[in-house]
């Protein structure tokens, strides 16, 4: 199933989203939870389709048997939109200036 994730772009290049292939065994777990499509599946194993989609959510890496993803979830820059979103302000996340955390 292909999604249409234009609308779900945060901040280009801070997703902390990584997969190690090697120990994916296909199973598509991240694929049905991801809330973004984020995942597609290429030769058996799962691959990351859109990284800039990932909201950090963390789902993905929870659900992964394999423990073959890891996300840092819950860090500033997908909270720092959320939050910019409801209070119609430009994302703030308060890590520092500096900060290779930073968004």
């Amino acid at each position: 199933m292909s999604r249409d994730t234009s609308m779900f772009r945060y901040l280009k290049n801070v997703a902390t989203l990584a997969i190690d292939i090697k120990r994916c065994n296909g199973c598509g777990m991240c694929l049905r939870v991801c809330p973004h499509g984020v995942f597609e599946m290429k030769d058996k194993r799962s691959h990351i389709m859109d990284r800039d989609a990932c909201m950090e959510c963390g789902a993905c890496a929870r659900n992964c048997e394999q423990d073959a993803l890891s996300v840092r979830a819950g860090v500033g820059c997908a909270s720092a939109v959320i939050y910019g979103m409801l209070r119609n302000t430009e994302p703030k996340c308060d890590c520092g200036q500096g900060s290779k955390d930073c968004c």
